[in-house]
């Protein structure tokens, strides 16, 4: 089972710009230290209350040039606001610069705000996103390739450099709608997916679909599916729940105030249900995020949460949330996160208490 982090270089109530950064790669190097599988990186465009990771290949780039051995994925690249030649030769030059370390996740965003700041129409997304994908798969493996599509038009291209790994970096794509569990399966991508706008139990069905979905395609194997979560790991079960607690209640009020806001905005689908899914966040309660949304316990408590999960969902991995609404201090972030590596990964690995490069 495949371990990571989601981050989003969270820019804490009062901290600078500098600060925010300097933290954030704190993050990466314990990350590191403590043998975590993947560092994934969020994209996230004009939110000065809340983050700070607007260029995720430049920030993977850096930490290619810092770490030796802890993959580095995108979580995700948001392909319709992305000029698809350029996206491909920089995704390209950070495999070579991390020695084909890196996994390219894709996805169009759930929100139409930052595509109103970029002047994108949301209601193209999906057909951007299409074209951009397709664009992307033949630049890497293509020795020269053309294209004729609805927004973009390319005439015998050669795209340099390559990616390191061959044909590509792998592929990952973000599904929240139903319709998009299918799509997925029949395109035979590996998914991520998440709690935020549903329940852990709703997954089930969805889940179902993009497997049959896949098997009904020809593709091998099940279909990998990786499940965005926010984690919470600390030494007592105290300390697990009420910690986390402000900061989580805090990030689902944000989440619903802005998820309701988008229901009336273009490109939205009545298939999303958005007006009554941010209301609901807005109204939730701790006992039922506790239940229904996240994993917070002490080691064996969420190691028996994630065992359960994997079984119940097929899951090949998880991207941890580790510090949800942004509010919790950095050094419980960072206890939380060795926690997670040193205590929590043994029991998916069958190996020893530490991972091969963990340093006390």
């Amino acid at each position: 089972m495949e371990f990571g982090m989601f981050h989003e270089f969270h820019r804490r109530p009062g901290q600078t710009e500098a600060d925010a950064f300097t933290e954030s790669f704190e993050l990466v190097d314990a990350a590191e230290t403590a043998s975590l599988d993947v560092m994934w990186l969020a994209e996230l465009h004009c939110a000065p209350d809340r983050s700070v990771l607007a260029a995720p290949l430049a920030i993977a780039a850096a930490i290619a040039m810092r770490t030796q051995w802890m993959k580095i994925g995108i979580a995700v690249q948001v392909l319709p606001l992305c000029h698809p030649l350029r996206i491909a030769e920089e995704a390209a030059t950070v495999d070579h610069l991390s020695h084909g370390r890196l996994i390219f996740g894709v996805g169009r965003s759930g929100f139409p705000r930052t595509y109103q700041a970029y002047g994108i129409s949301y209601a193209e997304s999906r057909e951007r996103f299409a074209e951009v994908l397709e664009i992307l798969r033949s630049a890497w493996t293509r020795e020269t390739f053309s294209f004729h599509g609805q927004f973009y038009r390319f005439d015998d291209v050669c795209l340099v450099p390559k990616p390191y790994q061959n044909p590509h970096p792998e592929l990952r794509i973000a599904v929240n709608s139903p319709d998009t569990y299918q799509q997925s399966g029949e395109a035979g991508l590996p998914i991520f997916v998440a709690t935020r706008l549903g329940d852990l139990d709703e997954l089930v069905p969805n889940l179902r679909a993009y497997r049959e979905a896949w098997a009904a395609a020809g593709h091998p194997g099940p279909g990998k599916v990786y499940l965005r979560v926010p984690v919470y790991v600390a030494p007592t079960e105290q300390q697990a729940r009420e910690e986390p607690r402000d900061s989580i209640m805090f990030f689902y009020k944000y989440l619903g105030e802005r998820i309701e806001a988008s229901a009336t905005q273009e490109g939205a689908r009545a298939i999303e249900n958005r007006a009554a899914r941010g209301q609901r966040l807005m109204s939730i309660d701790y006992e039922e995020v506790l239940r229904s949304k996240i994993i917070v316990g002490t080691p064996a408590m969420v190691a028996d949460r994630l065992a359960a999960l994997r079984e119940t969902l097929g899951l090949a991995g998880i991207l941890a949330e580790l510090n949800c609404g942004m509010r919790i201090p950095h050094d419980r972030v960072v206890n939380s996160l060795n926690l997670l590596c040193r205590d929590v990964m043994p029991r998916f690995r069958g190996s020893g208490p530490l991972g091969p490069n963990f340093r006390e």
